[in-house]
């Protein structure tokens, strides 16, 4: 059973929860999310809110709060080969309620179809929640402009 060692990132203004499924290697080694380097999570939000893309664990923690994103995965442990999401079995979920219900969050992105998965078999807030193309490097059926086209949604101005 592998466990998730990152803690989300929220505030009381955080408006927009973005979901992963479950950190990667690279992001568990360190202990932050989408640390991988060739993930395109941090390039495409920079992209859409117009800013330079953060580099340290602080820089990213205080561009999600300053653009009024929470950042955290569904899935709290389960068991994975690497950081293959569809590998991914024997389930135990992360208590969502800590920012649904302690924050303003009038959406949920999911950061791919295994995040979406996973959200709505274990969850049902009377929030939208749109599922977005995954970041990951995996994913190449998307170019970095695609996914920046498609990520537009979480513009958070536009609710």
């Amino acid at each position: 059973m592998t466990k998730h060692n990152i803690e989300p990132v929220y505030n009381q203004d955080s408006r927009i929860l973005i979901l992963g499924s479950f950190p990667s290697v690279k992001s568990r080694e360190a202990k932050f999310f989408y640390h991988h380097p060739q993930n395109r999570f941090w390039k495409v939000l920079a992209a859409l809110f117009q800013e330079e893309v953060p580099q340290t664990i602080e820089e990213k923690k205080t561009f999600l709060l300053r653009n009024h994103l929470a950042l955290w995965d569904v899935i709290e442990s389960c068991d994975i080969k690497g950081s293959s999401d569809s590998s991914i079995t024997n389930v135990k979920v992360n208590d969502l309620d800590l920012i649904v219900k302690n924050c303003s969050v009038e959406k949920i992105i999911t950061n791919g179809k295994a995040a979406n998965r996973y959200y709505h078999q274990y969850f049902d807030y009377n929030l939208p929640v749109i599922q977005l193309p995954s970041t990951s490097p995996a994913n190449a059926m998307y170019s970095l402009e695609k996914l920046i086209e498609k990520w537009k949604v979480i513009l958070w101005k536009e609710i």
